[in-house]
C-alpha cells in the first residue's frame, strides 16, 4: 500500500504535477459544499425591556448578534409592524408581551410570531399616532447587540407647555395664554411674576429696610430650577456592589429637592426625567432651555476605580481642562452615557447638537462657581467631602451657555458604606435639604437673577 504522504511525489522526491481533471475534481467539491448564509444561521434574544414615559416609550431586544429590521406603521387603528430578519421565537421573546404596562401612553398591546422562516414580526397596537425611530446599538459595556424601537409622539410634546400645565397656581381666564404673553414681553423664565419674598431675597434685612418694595413687587419672578436625575432607563448609570443603581437612587433625591423648592415662595422645580427612562445629555440641556431655567442642577452618585473613594463633590464646567484625575474621569465617564443609553445619531440635528455643546460663556461659568460654592458648604454637614473645593470638567450636561450649571455628585456608590446612605430614604433627605438650602443661598446673594428683564 502506497504512503498516503508519498502518494503525490515523483521517485526523485519532487511533487508530481497536478492534473486538469484533478483540478475540476476539487473544484466541483468545493462548489458542492453547503454554503450557510449569515441570516440563516438564527440570532439568538438575550433579553427584552420596555421603558414607558409620557414623552416616549422605548422597546428594547438585546442580541448576541447584529440583525436588520424593517417597519412600517397602519392607520385605522393605529399600528406600528417590525419585521426582524434572521430572527428566531425564543422564551425571552415571548416575555416582550407582558411586558406592557396598562399606563403605557403609546403602546396598547403587542404581538410576537414567527411570520416566516427565519424572520420574526412583531404587532404593537398603538393608543395614538406615533413617529417612530428604528435602529441598532453595538456592544458597549453590559450590553451586547441591541434593536431600539423608539416610539414617539407624532406631535413632539413641548417641555415648556409640558410644565406649565403642571403648576397648580394657573388661575384666570386663560392662564396659558397670559404667560405665554409674558414670555413675549421679555419675561426670561416665561412664567408667573409673583413677589420673589424677604426670605429668599435677603435674610438678613427685616421687610421694613428692603428698599422699593412696591416697585419690586412688579419686577420679581418665579425662577425655575431645572433638576436633572442622571441615566435612566436603559442606562442604570453606576451599579454598586449591593446591586444598588444610580439612576434610582438620583431620582428620588431629585424629587425629594423638587418638592421642597416647589415648597419655597418664588421658585418652582422642574425634572429633566420624572421617571426610568433615557434622556440624552443634549436633550436635558434643551429642556432646560426650553423651560427658561434659571439654574441646572445634575444629581449623580458615581463609581471610581477605588471602592475607598467617597465623599460628595461638586463640579462646573472647565473650558480648559479637568482641575483633578477623579474629574477628568468622571466626565469621561458621565461623557458616554449617550453610548450606553442609546441615541439614534441619524435622528441628531448635527447644528443644533454642537451649538449646544459647544458654547459656553465665562459668566455661565462664573455664575456656576457661585451656586458650587453654595451646595459643597452645605454638603458639608451631610456625610463628608471629596474634595474641599469646587471641581471643573467637560461635563457635556453642563454646557448650557446662557444657565448656570453644576453638576453634584452626592456620593460615591461604589464605596459599600456610601451605598448605604445613598439607599437610605433619611440621606436622601438629608441630600435634598443641603441642595435647597444652598440653592436658596444662592439667590438670595444675586436676587437680580429673579427680575424681570
Amino acid at each position: 500500500m502506497v504512503d498516503d504522504a508519498k502518494r503525490d511525489v515523483t521517485p526523485t522526491g519532487q511533487p508530481q504535477p497536478v492534473s486538469r481533471r484533478q483540478l475540476l475534481a476539487a473544484a466541483s467539491a468545493l462548489i458542492c459544499l453547503p454554503v450557510i448564509p449569515r441570516l440563516a444561521m438564527a440570532s439568538t434574544v438575550l433579553a427584552v425591556r420596555t421603558w414607558p414615559a409620557a414623552e416616549y416609550t422605548r422597546v428594547t431586544l438585546e442580541l448576541d448578534s447584529e440583525l436588520k429590521a424593517e417597519h412600517f406603521t397602519l392607520e385605522n387603528p393605529h399600528r406600528m409592524v417590525v419585521d426582524i430578519e434572521g430572527l428566531r421565537m425564543n422564551d425571552a421573546l415571548q416575555k416582550l408581551v407582558a411586558n406592557v404596562k396598562a399606563d403605557d401612553p403609546y403602546i396598547q398591546s403587542l404581538r410576537v410570531g414567527q411570520n416566516r422562516p427565519n424572520v420574526v414580526r412583531i404587532v404593537i397596537d398603538l393608543k395614538q399616532a406615533i413617529a417612530p425611530q428604528v435602529f441598532t446599538l453595538k456592544p458597549i459595556g453590559d450590553y451586547q447587540y441591541r434593536l431600539v424601537l423608539d416610539l414617539y409622539p407624532l406631535i413632539a410634546q413641548d417641555p415648556l407647555m409640558a410644565f406649565l400645565k403642571q403648576q397648580p397656581d394657573l388661575s384666570g381666564d386663560d392662564p396659558l395664554a397670559r404667560i405665554l404673553e409674558e414670555i413675549g414681553q421679555g419675561n426670561p423664565a416665561g412664567l408667573p411674576s409673583p413677589v420673589v419674598p424677604p426670605s429668599i431675597v435677603s435674610p438678613a434685612k427685616p421687610a421694613a429696610q428692603l428698599p422699593a418694595i412696591a416697585e419690586r413687587k412688579r419686577r420679581q419672578r418665579t425662577v425655575t430650577i431645572a433638576i436633572d436625575a442622571g441615566h435612566g432607563g436603559e442606562d442604570p448609570g453606576a451599579v454598586g456592589k449591593g446591586g444598588t443603581y444610580e439612576k434610582d437612587v438620583v431620582l428620588a433625591i431629585a424629587k425629594r429637592l423638587k418638592a421642597k423648592i416647589d415648597a419655597t415662595p418664588g421658585m418652582r422645580g422642574y425634572l429633566t426625567r420624572d421617571g426610568d427612562y433615557f434622556v440624552p445629555l443634549r436633550v436635558r440641556v434643551e429642556k432646560a432651555r426650553r423651560v427658561k431655567a434659571d439654574l441646572f442642577i445634575s444629581i449623580h452618585a458615581d463609581a471610581f476605580v477605588r471602592p475607598t473613594a467617597g465623599g460628595s463633590s461638586v463640579f462646573v464646567l472647565s473650558d480648559r481642562g479637568a482641575t483633578s484625575t477623579t474629574a477628568s474621569w468622571l466626565a469621561k465617564k458621565e461623557n458616554a452615557a449617550d453610548l450606553i443609553g442609546g441615541v439614534n445619531l441619524g435622528a441628531q440635528n448635527e447644528q443644533v447638537a454642537k451649538l449646544l455643546l459647544d458654547l459656553s460663556t465665562t459668566a455661565q461659568i462664573k455664575d456656576s462657581k457661585q451656586v458650587a460654592q453654595k451646595l459643597l458648604n452645605e454638603l458639608r454637614d451631610v456625610y463628608r467631602l471629596h474634595k474641599p473645593r469646587v471641581e471643573q470638567a467637560g461635563f457635556a450636561v453642563l454646557k448650557a451657555p446662557d444657565i448656570p450649571s453644576v453638576l453634584v455628585e452626592t456620593a460615591f456608590i461604589s464605596n459599600p458604606k456610601e451605598e448605604r446612605l445613598l439607599r437610605n430614604a433619611k440621606y436622601q433627605e438629608k441630600f435634598a435639604t443641603a441642595l435647597h438650602s444652598g440653592v436658596t443661598q444662592f439667590f438670595r446673594s444675586n436676587p437680580h437673577l429673579a427680575e424681570v428683564s
